[in-house]
Parts: C-alpha cells; sequence; structure tokens
C-alpha cells in the first residue's frame, strides 16, 4: 500500500510540473520600485490595513521599535551570549522572535530564538543534514550572512550585488510588482493585480516565499541562494524556482513518507500537489494579505471560510447531509471544522509547535503506521491508537473501506 500512495503523489507532484503557462502580465518595461509609502496617498484603507499585519511587520529594527523585542534580555540564559546592542533586526514573534546582528553590509543570524509559546529560549543554529545550502557555509552562524539564505523574502527588490532592498518586509510591490510607472499614472495597465491573471500567476506570488526549494541556477554571485533570485511576479517562478521534491515512502527533514510538507513555510509545496490548486483556487481565495482580524489573515474565521464552496450534499461536498453525518463530531465542535481533518497541525515552526498542512488530503491512521505521518484522529485523541481510529473509520458507512488501509 505504501507504493500506492507514493505512486498517487508521484503522479500529483509530475502533472504539476507541467503546469507552466501563464497569462500575460500588464507592461511592466522600465518600471521601477518605489516603496510602499508611495501606495499610500490612493489606497488609504488596504494600505491602512496592511501596515498592521505581520507581512508588513516581520522584520524590524529595535532601535526604532524597542518594544519589538518579547523577551526580557536582562535576565541571562546560557543560550544569549549577545546584547540589545548587537541586535540590527528583530524577526518575527507569533511563533518563535529571531534577532540578527550586522556586520559590514551583510545580516547574519544570533545564535538563540525566542520560543514564543513555551516562552523559553532555544538554540538557533542550522545543523549539518538538514536544509540543502547547509554544506555551502562554515559552520558559524557569523559567516553564514542571511542576504542568501533569508533576505529575499523579508523584503522588497534584494538586489545581490549591492544587497540593497527598496524596503524590508513584504511591501506591496512584493506583490504587485514595481509601481514607478503606476504612481506616475495610474491605471490598470502599468500595475499587477494577482486577480487579475492566471490562478497559477496569482498562487506563484505567494509560493515564491511560502516554499521550500532551489534557484535554477546556483551558485549566484559567488553564493548560494535560498529564494528565488531574478523572480518579479508577473514572471514565471518555474523559470527561476525548483521546489524541494519529496522522497516518497520516507521521512526527510523537509517531508513525511506521503510527500506532505514536514516543516513551516512549506504551503506552497503542500498546496500544489493538491486538488484545489489543480482546480485554480487561489491562495487569496482563503487568505487576505491586506489584512484581516482572524488569525493568519483568513478572509473569515476558519470554522467558517470552507463552508463558501463545500457544504453538506452541495456540488463540492461533503455528500452526506449534514456536518455531523459527515464529521461523525457535533456540529459545534472543534472535530467538525474541515481544518481539524482536512489540515492538520504537522509541520513544525518551532519545538513541538506546529502549523497546518495545506494538501486537504485526510491522512488515514494506517499513513502513521506506515510512513510515521500523523493522522489527524489520533493527533487530535491523543490517548488513543491507530487501531482504535482505523476500527471507528470503518463504522462510518459512507467511509471509503479503500481509505481506510
Amino acid at each position: 500500500m505504501a507504493s500506492a500512495v507514493a505512486a498517487v503523489g508521484f503522479v500529483l507532484w509530475s502533472a504539476l510540473a507541467l503546469v507552466v503557462t501563464h497569462a500575460q502580465s500588464p507592461a511592466q518595461s522600465g518600471a521601477r520600485y518605489v516603496g510602499s509609502a508611495q501606495c499610500q496617498s490612493c489606497h488609504k484603507d488596504t494600505y491602512a490595513g496592511w501596515s498592521k499585519t505581520r507581512m508588513a511587520n516581520v522584520v524590524v529594527d529595535p532601535k526604532t521599535h524597542p518594544d519589538a523585542i518579547i523577551p526580557d534580555l536582562s535576565k541571562p540564559d546560557p543560550l544569549v551570549t549577545f546584547r540589545k546592542d548587537d541586535i540590527a533586526f528583530v524577526y518575527g514573534g507569533k511563533w518563535k522572535q529571531r534577532y540578527f546582528t550586522k556586520v559590514g553590509d551583510d545580516y547574519f543570524p544570533l545564535g538563540a530564538q525566542w520560543d514564543t509559546t513555551h516562552k523559553v529560549w532555544r538554540r538557533y543554529f542550522v545543523a549539518d543534514g538538514t536544509d540543502w545550502w547547509v554544506p555551502h557555509y562554515p559552520a558559524d552562524n557569523l559567516k553564514r550572512p542571511t542576504g542568501p539564505t533569508c533576505d529575499g523574502c523579508h523584503s522588497v527588490n534584494y538586489d545581490v550585488k549591492t544587497k540593497a532592498v527598496t524596503e524590508w518586509n513584504v511591501g506591496c510591490e512584493k506583490c504587485h510588482g514595481p509601481g514607478g510607472l503606476h504612481v506616475a499614472q495610474p491605471n490598470r495597465s502599468n500595475i499587477i493585480n494577482p486577480a487579475r491573471v492566471s490562478a497559477v500567476q496569482a498562487n506563484d506570488t505567494c509560493i515564491q516565499c511560502h516554499s521550500q526549494g532551489q534557484p535554477l541556477q546556483n551558485p549566484i554571485e559567488g553564493r548560494y541562494y535560498d529564494w528565488p533570485v531574478g523572480f518579479d511576479v508577473g514572471k514565471s517562478l518555474s523559470d527561476f524556482w525548483k521546489l524541494d521534491p519529496p522522497e516518497l515512502g520516507a521521512t526527510t527533514f523537509l517531508h513525511f513518507g506521503d510527500g506532505t510538507a514536514h516543516k513551516n513555510r512549506m504551503q506552497g509545496n503542500d498546496f500544489v500537489t493538491s486538488r484545489m490548486y489543480l482546480r485554480g483556487i487561489r491562495c487569496s481565495d482563503c487568505h487576505d494579505a491586506h489584512g484581516s482580524d482572524n488569525d493568519t489573515l483568513l478572509r473569515r474565521p476558519a470554522k467558517d471560510i470552507c463552508a463558501r464552496c463545500h457544504w453538506p450534499g452541495g456540488q463540492n461536498g461533503p455528500l452526506a447531509p449534514t456536518l455531523e453525518r459527515h464529521t461523525h463530531h457535533k456540529a459545534d465542535s472543534p472535530g467538525s471544522e474541515c481544518v481539524a481533518c482536512h489540515m492538520p497541525k504537522i509541520e513544525q515552526t518551532i519545538g513541538d509547535v506546529n502549523v497546518r498542512s495545506h494538501t486537504f488530503r485526510f491522512i488515514p491512521p494506517s499513513a502513521t503506521d506506515r510512513l510515521k505521518i500523523p493522522n489527524p484522529c489520533t493527533t487530535c485523541h491523543t490517548t488513543q491508537s491507530t487501531a482504535w481510529a482505523e476500527a471507528a473509520l470503518k463504522t462510518w458507512p459512507e467511509f471509503s473501506p479503500w481509505r481506510v488501509r
């Protein structure tokens, strides 16, 4: 059966390699990057919403925002060998917070990161046998600049030659392309709107950073880069970037044995293997990068968002007459939320803190026994066994017996 799972995963992955056709983008010849502040005067509400998101605030200078550092650095810890004055940039804060120092015109990661959930320090060092780029850099954080490994996704228009950026964080032009022409003469023809291009091209806007992969050509300017150098929205991401493939049947640093991602920041790797992607669903159908009061910038709360397209008896299913008949949990319980079974939290971000998968495939308990991938049944019912979960599924009259095994 494991070979069947691997075969299905390989077919999905191979089929997606053929999806390379993109709609024509608005003309961008001669456009230059100008920074998000230039967008504010015409797009006040959109700018105001975006400016409050983590997209706009993932990289922060503590010298101008001293409250950005979450932990109390005055409390000694053996992992913390740096001072506040050493920190040039603070990165993140929801799940973890990392710290970068500046030496010359490069930034470098400091050796400790803050686990926001557990409020503890953890070592920050990329070990051997993990990321593909590790053998190309010395085993010393201060010899591993963030320009090649991080900064292209945490900024707009990072220049690999000058190491300069138009702005830090995921600014407007990261998703809409250089805005110089549009600022000078605002019209739809000289700016990219991901809502008006093909689904593949629109999703590339997000996948460029929400994925693990490698540039098609490396090294670049003498360095090995871990982000799609040269890609701008409107171009074909597959011309610059290849996704890290799974080793089907084996659990690796990045993937479980069925091809599902193992780590955070791999939503794109997951999504392109999904039926949702093949049907033209876009990241923006569920998430609003311009801001939302819902977790992970969802357009609606997680318990409601799937029901826009998937309702009991509807064309897109589930085929059961009621939600309870489909989930076998009470309608208002966490077990009846679509994401509980179709997007389990099994992808590591730090320590035991996980984020949701984005394949949307249900993982049967038998896959846990064969491939060591967590399944949503025993991930939730932690005191039960896979045998218990499998037996329970067999009592559901509408559940396919072929999916139990």
